[in-house]
């Protein structure tokens, strides 16, 4: 018996109204993503895939078609505390250390104080940032900073995490290393991710399945599930035919998906 898709998307729309006149974010999205899956979505600037994110998230509401999240509405997903979230920028507060920015969904949420400190001490670790907990995000590098912001995501360790580009304004070099280490951190969680990218190898390299979106009106252009061995994965399985194979079909998805722009 196939399980029920943690996400589930039948027929989504999203209209924005605006001044200017109606702007059509999303149509007719069609997608289930499995428990444990890496999922990517990659299109051009505006094409919503951001958008799509944030309707899972509950913090845009489709209006039209179904979109549940373990079964449920985003909104009750989001009161039942199912997804993480890491934002473009790490979003740190200055002025709390780096364990006090990850404490503080769980101080929101209620949870005792030891409980507080044994996460926290649990997911700075998973993201390699042990012994940095009583640094401030100013001491910390581009890179760790975001870090912190995933120890954040996970530290009520919720099942989904959603990323949206969370590694886009670092250099390349940090961001091979981040796309590695988050890799090792699905292997070891299996939580089920869903990550917004620009880049075709960070997509290629990071999922489960690839979701091609075309230019406004949002539309899913394709949808590649990637033969690629799950979990970790060394930086240089990028020069094998298999990769260069799912790259070149991402590319030929992401030109096709132009034949829909209005």
């Amino acid at each position: 018996m196939t399980a029920a898709p943690v996400i589930s998307a039948k027929n989504v729309n999203l209209v924005f109204e605006t001044n200017d006149g109606p702007v059509h974010a999303l149509k007719d999205v069609n997608l289930d993503i499995a428990k444990g899956e890496f999922v990517s979505f990659i299109g051009p600037s505006g094409c919503g895939k951001t958008t799509f994110l944030r309707c899972i998230a509950a913090l845009e509401t489709p209006t039209g078609g179904t979109l549940t999240v373990n079964g449920i509405s985003p909104e009750e997903a989001r009161k039942a505390r199912s997804y993480g979230y890491v934002f473009q920028a790490a979003g740190l507060y200055p002025w709390r250390t780096i364990a006090g920015n990850v404490k503080l969904p769980l101080e929101i949420m209620g949870y005792t104080r030891a409980d507080q400190e044994a996460r926290v001490e649990k997911v700075l670790s998973l993201v390699d940032l042990g012994g940095f907990g009583k640094k401030f995000p100013w001491q910390l590098s581009g890179g760790m900073q975001q870090r912190a912001s995933i120890a954040r995501a996970l530290a009520f360790d919720a099942d989904i995490l959603l990323m949206d580009e969370p590694f886009g304004a670092l250099d390349e070099i940090v961001r091979d290393r981040l796309n590695e280490e988050l890799l090792k951190l699905w292997a070891a969680t299996s939580k089920t991710i869903g990550f917004v990218t620009h880049s075709i190898p960070e997509a290629v390299y990071l999922s489960t399945k690839i979701v091609v979106m075309s230019p406004r009106p949002g539309r899913i252009a394709d949808v590649i599930d990637s033969p690629l061995p799950r979990g970790a994965r060394p930086l240089e399985i990028r020069d094998s035919k298999e990769f260069l194979e799912i790259a070149h079909r991402v590319r030929e998805g992401l030109r096709a998906g132009h034949a829909y722009e209005v």
